[in-house]
């Protein structure tokens, strides 16, 4: 039976899944503006100059819709979560003031120098500007990393009369499982954008529109991608570490482990069935699961019949969501590694094949962090705080018709929003670099010298 559990718990996924779209994106766009107007502040080249006001437009836009889609998850954590709220806010509700009044304001206040000061404030102005939007998303994302590792490793509390109260805030904020989060939150982001940057890039090239644009967008983020993804590998071992010492049964989840013992095979696939606690159709490497998550071929991994099948999270879906992340983070190490090598051969630029490419994996990126999110959260289930309190005993009392009818208004709007969104983010593309004026007057004087030497 449906109940407002569920639906809830729905309504919110859907909503914080569809906000994540858009931190993910400026936050890696945010470091690729800060370098790209560095880069024309030191070399004087119009073409990075060019570079920084395209992307600002789609930062500006995509911050917008950050904006509006992220104000409604505070107020669905009070209307839906009220038990949660009531008993938490003590420790969160700091955590996202803080990030309020430290992160959102210094973007805010620094975006509209950013977006219209070009040519209004002087050049090193503009650039401390987008240095300090940058710096603001990107501690903008440091306290929601806190607050949601806090849910995963709680630390720095008391709990008193069924509420907690926090005795130290430097446990509260680093939590065990945090820093790692956090670097992995950022390295996906700036992966994503990357990406992203990449499929416009050789979208243009495929086009032969904004060659020397696209040219210079695409070498660098090729290049990018080759450095950032093995990082976001090594990182993604690190948290792999963390979960396995605090949240084993997310580790068993993940790797499809029903029993406990050491050695355990890699699963590549199979059919995890929760009702009979096995696998079906298993494919799988030899000790692999256990070298992976404890380096260790004979390491032993805690099984999820180590608890009863009430405390046991959803493996199905755990399972896949992590294969999927995965998988996409290897797919886009051989893209960058490929591009790399037809860079040093002279044929990234000219490789149809391979522009193609760039442009059908662009929205991949998206794809991994959304799984990657919920490997980490239905992997946590059932408890919204580990090991602590129930996502069950979180919920609000409210009536199921109340939570379908916002659910289903939300599906509407919000697909309504995306809409326009994708609208005006295609209509930019398609636009594409508007002219400098240096390069307008270049232009006009060429069309000059032409004229005349055809009437002469």
């Amino acid at each position: 039976m449906v109940d407002t559990l569920l639906l809830s718990r729905i309504q919110f996924g859907f909503t914080i899944g569809f906000h994540i779209l858009f931190p993910t994106l400026n936050l890696g766009l945010a470091l690729f503006l800060v370098i790209m107007e560095g880069l024309w502040l030191k070399t004087q080249k119009i073409v990075y100059l060019k570079i920084a006001k395209f992307w600002t437009k789609i930062f500006a836009l995509t911050f917008g819709m950050g904006v509006v889609s992220g104000i409604v998850l505070s107020y669905e954590l009070g209307t839906n979560f009220g038990h949660f709220t009531n008993a938490v806010g003590g420790v969160l509700g700091s955590l996202f003031a803080y990030e309020v009044l430290s992160a959102f304001f210094l973007e805010a206040g620094f975006l509209g120098v950013m977006l219209f000061g070009w040519e209004k404030v002087g050049t090193k102005l503009h650039y401390a500007a987008t240095c300090l939007v940058m710096v603001g998303t990107a501690i903008s994302a440091f306290w929601i990393m806190s607050a949601n590792s806090w849910m995963q490793t709680p630390a720095g509390f008391v709990i008193e009369k069924g509420k907690y109260v926090v005795d130290n805030w430097w446990a509260v904020i680093f939590n065990p499982s945090f820093i790692g989060r956090y670097l992995h939150m950022l390295l996906a982001s700036y992966v994503t954008s990357a990406f992203v940057i990449a499929g416009v890039s050789a979208w243009y090239l495929l086009k032969q529109r904004h060659v020397e644009f696209a040219k210079k967008c695409l070498s660098f983020v090729i290049v990018a991608g080759l450095i950032l993804v093995p990082i976001q590998i090594f990182l993604g071992d690190s948290v792999g570490l963390k979960v396995l010492k605090y949240q084993p049964l997310k580790t068993a989840a993940m790797e499809g482990v029903w029993e406990t013992g050491p050695g355990k095979p890699l699963l590549l696939f199979a059919l995890p069935d929760q009702k009979a606690q096995k696998n079906r159709f298993e494919v799988a490497i030899p000790k692999g699961a256990s070298l992976i998550n404890t380096h260790s071929f004979n390491g032993v991994l805690e099984g999820l019949k180590s608890v009863s099948p009430n405390n046991q999270p959803k493996v199905l879906p755990v399972f896949f969501t992590f294969r999927v992340m995965v998988g996409i983070g290897l797919l886009m190490l051989a893209v960058a590694a490929i591009g790399v090598l037809l860079l040093i051969r002279g044929k990234l630029y000219t490789n149809r094949l391979f522009l193609r490419l760039c442009t059908l994996i662009a929205p991949l990126g998206f794809l991994a962090t959304i799984s990657g999110w919920l490997t980490a959260e239905l992997g946590r289930q059932p408890w919204a705080v580990y090991q602590l309190m129930r996502t069950a005993d979180a919920v609000s009392v409210i009536p199921v018709g109340h939570v379908v009818t916002s659910l289903i208004l939300f599906i509407v709007v919000y697909g309504i929003v995306f809409s326009f969104y994708l609208y005006y983010f295609l209509k930019v593309i398609r636009k594409g670099p508007a002219k400098e004026p240096q390069e307008e007057e270049k232009s006009r004087l060429r069309d000059e010298k032409h004229l005349f030497q055809y009437m002469t």
